[in-house]
């Protein structure tokens, strides 16, 4: 799998490609859709799959402050990229001169002088160039222009939900983990580095691992849910996994006021994962976050979490 940082990275040598164009935050099942078409594509024409991308959300450059929360780190992005076809990742960084580009100049520079694109597939809302100036109709006159076909697929609705990033982000918002991992087609993950924080669930038997995490990290709800802690190597992958009840909030029982992501690995208290870069995938959510009236009565219901939790991913 290459990742390339710009159309500099590009080797000299490359030939013709299928090529496909987005944010592909989440790589969620409309994704899926779209890259499986262009990896078939590929195949039939023996040619390899290049994804465009862009760093940093064009969102934050052309609207500064705006940045949405990343629902996938890049690295897990090209992973599953390439578990579904992709050859290729090429990550655009995305300027204010970039985003200047009229929709000719965007098609010229990137997918026929920097891609040599025979092949492009995108979504039916897909906009490009200038102020979104274009649409899959005037890519296809420039595919027409430039030698290179246009696909266009609809947009994938699942239950009743438009698979889309920003409606997944709402979904996590709300704290709806189930409905988003539909969406998504897998369950809503979250990575970072284990860190200590004030012990308390050690000290309580519940020792958990505190992830301190990127900015723009897509959080689901303050709440208490189900679903699996992984320790991961150098390359993102999961090394070892376990069931887990995890908490997410601002522990109002002590009065704390800064958020925490931690996650209890159930019936386990042998482990040291400081300093270990870790992952936290969501089931479902069990409840809310509120204030207990005594430490009994927040252990009372911490095993009862315990339990749900352990019913949920036996």
């Amino acid at each position: 799998m290459y990742r390339w940082y710009g159309l500099d990275d590009v080797p000299a040598g490359w030939g013709e490609s299928v090529v496909t164009i987005g944010k592909f935050d989440g790589v969620h099942r409309g994704h899926q859709r779209i890259v499986a078409r262009a990896a078939q594509l590929g195949r039939e024409r023996n040619l390899p799959v290049v994804v465009v991308t862009f760093d940093p959300h064009p969102d934050e450059v052309v609207r500064p402050g705006s940045h949405p929360p990343f629902l996938t780190s890049a690295r897990r992005s090209t992973e599953l990229l390439a578990s579904l076809g992709a050859e290729a990742v090429c990550v655009l960084p995305f300027t204010l001169e970039f985003s200047r580009l009229d929709p000719d100049e965007f098609v010229r520079t990137v997918l026929v002088e920097g891609l040599h694109a025979a092949a492009v597939v995108v979504g039916e809302d897909f906009r490009f160039g200038h102020k979104a100036a274009g649409d899959v109709q005037l890519l296809a006159k420039l595919g027409e222009k430039y030698d290179f076909t246009t696909e266009a697929l609809p947009l994938l609705v699942a239950d009743g939900v438009t698979a889309s990033s920003t409606s997944i982000r709402q979904l996590l918002a709300a704290g709806d983990v189930a409905a988003a991992a539909t969406v998504l087609g897998r369950p809503h993950r979250v990575e970072g580095v284990v860190v200590r924080g004030h012990q308390r669930g050690r000290a309580l038997g519940f020792p958990t691992a505190n992830l301190e995490m990127p900015p723009h990290t897509a959080i689901p709800a303050d709440g208490v849910y189900a679903g699996w802690l992984a320790s991961l190597d150098a390359d993102g992958r999961d090394v070892q996994r376990w069931p887990a009840a995890i908490s997410i909030g601002t522990n109002p029982t002590f009065g704390e006021g800064e958020q925490t992501v931690e996650a209890y690995a159930l019936d386990r208290d042998d482990l040291d994962l400081y300093g270990v870069h870790a992952a936290i995938d969501f089931t479902i959510r069990l409840r809310g976050i509120r204030r207990f009236d005594s430490v009994d009565a927040l252990v009372e219901q911490m095993c009862r979490d315990v339990e749900q939790a352990r019913g949920l991913t036996a």
